[in-house]
């Protein structure tokens, strides 16, 4: 194997991937070109210009800056020669070569426009778009969602693009991955504007990539969280069914946390069809779940924060509304909240739903206290998901018109005007 400087012929340089790499001072092509050329491997690259096996892989892949002093070391080794590269020469070339160079790269020049070098994926990529990603989702729970929108959209379409340049590359799952959590994100802030239309589209996306992902897991929370979705928009024949697929993702032995996070989910589903049997069978899997998972390390990934007895007294006590248990429904908000402090458009939610728990009991003033501060943080968030739900909870009222009642009605009045 011939490994001398200088060994290739000037119609190398000609290429039209190499001369744009000239054009461009792309080392790491030039590189990877004349070890495709030699026919060498990294390691014989590597002993060619005088560097580890390592720094040229990474060197090849853009990871490892090059001073100028490298680039000259390396463009000596292989008989690059310098002035190509815009470099200054130390007196040392062949003008012979030289104008054998510069004939052939003339004449590349012809027919090869350089262009703009596209980055191409590494493994930094999906880390820095799920980065963006878990940024602006510690915003959305200070910011209305209106004003995060707009970004998290151009994020996904961000990430799809890059999915596509990157199709092919060793990252594309991961990638995948990546996009699957930014359209999640997207669909979640379109369920807080109440646009289900363009929720539901973004949902969509999310499971689609996490299936190219090959991530059951992720696949597993996305189709989970759409049935989330659906439950709350009153189709629950709907969500149970995609329960049933995202334990199917999950196989015959899912994560504890998983287990009671869809348990929990489901004990939703079925309250909110009227079938209490089902709906407390539900709840009791998710506490063996929860019961188990506390002996984790930690919760697997997509799911961040373990999924704890207090989230589970959360989900006890919106079954416990749905089936119109009202005193088990304040006990288990009790519970919960000792535990745990909710974001704050996350409290204006359930702040209707004890609201409704509330006005079973017949505390109607103190129902509708509970029900204006819950729209005051709606609209004070921009959060139409708040407002919807204290507007479905005033529908469904029909006990009598108090004092509280008639200040609540005003001002839901006055905020919708």
């Amino acid at each position: 194997m011939d490994r001398a400087s200088g060994s290739l012929p000037p119609q190398f340089w000609s290429s039209p991937r190499v001369a744009s790499a000239l054009a461009e001072c792309d080392i790491p092509t030039i590189l990877a070109e004349a070890m495709r050329a030699h026919g060498w491997t990294q390691e014989q690259l590597a002993e060619a210009v005088g560097y580890s096996q390592s720094w040229v892989s990474k060197v090849l892949r853009h990871r490892q800056p090059l001073t100028i002093d490298q680039v000259r070391e390396i463009s000596g080794r292989l008989g690059v020669p310098l002035h190509l590269l815009r470099f200054g020469h130390r007196g040392d070339d062949d003008p012979t070569k030289r104008r054998d160079f510069g004939k052939a790269v003339a004449l590349a020049a012809l027919t090869v426009a350089p262009t703009p070098k596209r980055a191409e994926a590494d493994e930094t990529t999906a880390l820095t778009l799920t980065a963006i990603t878990g940024a602006q989702r510690r915003l959305e729970a200070i910011t209305p969602a209106r004003e995060l929108a707009r970004g998290a959209v151009a994020h996904v379409e961000m990430a799809n693009r890059t999915l596509g340049r990157a199709a092919l590359s060793a990252h594309a799952t991961e990638i995948c991955a990546a996009v699957s959590e930014a359209a999640g994100f997207a669909a979640w802030l379109h369920a807080d504007m109440h646009d289900t239309g363009t929720a539901r589209t973004y949902y969509r996306l999310s499971i689609d990539t996490a299936r190219r992902a090959q991530h059951n897991l992720l696949s597993s929370y996305m189709i989970g969280s759409l049935a989330s979705f659906e439950i709350d928009a009153e189709d629950p024949a709907l969500g149970l069914a995609l329960l049933a697929e995202a334990r199917r993702q999950l196989g015959d032995r899912p994560p504890a946390t998983a287990h009671a996070w869809l348990s929990s989910i489901e004990a939703l589903g079925y309250a909110t069809a009227h079938n209490a049997t089902a709906a407390l069978t539900a709840l009791q899997a998710a506490e063996k779940a929860v019961t188990a998972s506390e002996h984790a390390a930690s919760p697997p990934w997509p799911w961040v924060f373990p999924f704890d007895h207090a989230k589970l007294a959360g989900y006890r006590a919106l079954v416990m509304v749905r089936l119109e248990r009202p005193e088990e429904a304040v006990n288990a908000f009790a519970e919960s909240l000792s535990s745990t402090q909710p974001a704050v458009k996350q409290r204006g939610v359930l702040m209707t739903e004890v609201a409704t728990a509330k006005s079973m009991t017949g505390e109607i003033d103190e129902a509708f206290h509970l029900a204006g501060e819950a729209l005051r943080i709606g609209m004070h968030h921009g959060s139409d998901r708040v407002i919807h739900r204290v507007r479905r909870f005033r529908r469904k009222y029909t006990g009598p018109i108090t004092s509280g009642v008639r200040a609540f009605d005003d001002r839901l009045r006055a905020t919708l005007l």
